[in-house]
């Protein structure tokens, strides 16, 4: 029988995060629907909060850092940059280990100064693509918080569009925020 790889361990212990939360990473129930016993967890990792570590690691680097670094690498101009930066982030399965990182950090002080740290990098990218077309920097300042909000918040919405479906209403407020200038 093959190893279970220490990246399964994470990747499950991310989707159990998406489904229930930090309390669901558990090390039995990750065994269980990896299908192994729970001894092998142990030769990766030095108990949960290991685990937990590195499932913050791989979050941060997959869901931020490499997706920053492929926009970057496959250029074009900010506005499409911002746009494939968005598509990556907030598609629909690291948005769900974005939005459980986010409720885990009301609970865990470190959990906090980590997702504050990946904002601000996130932040930071959408101000250095602003400001490649927009010269106010409250104007900035203000489209980059409102483009990380929508990102963020659409989840949350629960609101009728007259004549939109929401995925609609969110792309047409994206692309207003996307406009130059006038």
């Amino acid at each position: 029988m093959a190893r279970t790889t220490r990246a399964r361990w994470i990747e499950e212990g991310l989707e159990a995060l998406a489904q229930g939360g930090p309390d669901a990473v558990r090390v039995e129930t990750l065994a269980a629907r990896l299908g192994v016993t729970k001894g092998g967890f142990y030769g990766y990792f030095n108990g949960r909060p290991a685990l937990l570590a590195e499932m913050l690691d791989e979050w941060e680097r997959r869901c931020t850092r490499e997706i920053i670094a492929q926009v970057d690498a496959e250029g074009g101009d900010a506005v499409e940059r911002i746009r494939r930066a968005g598509q990556l982030s907030f598609s629909e399965g690291f948005h769900r280990i974005d939005l459980a990182v986010r409720a885990w950090a009301r609970q865990d002080q470190s959990v906090a100064e980590r997702l504050r740290r990946i904002d601000n990098e996130r932040m930071e990218f959408l101000r250095r693509m602003f400001g490649t077309f927009i010269a106010d920097p409250d104007e900035i300042e203000a489209r980059s918080t409102l483009a990380f909000a929508l990102a963020i918040g659409r989840h949350f919405m629960v609101v009728d569009h007259p004549g939109y479906t929401s995925r609609e209403a969110v792309h047409l407020a994206g692309e207003h925020l996307l406009r130059p200038p006038r």
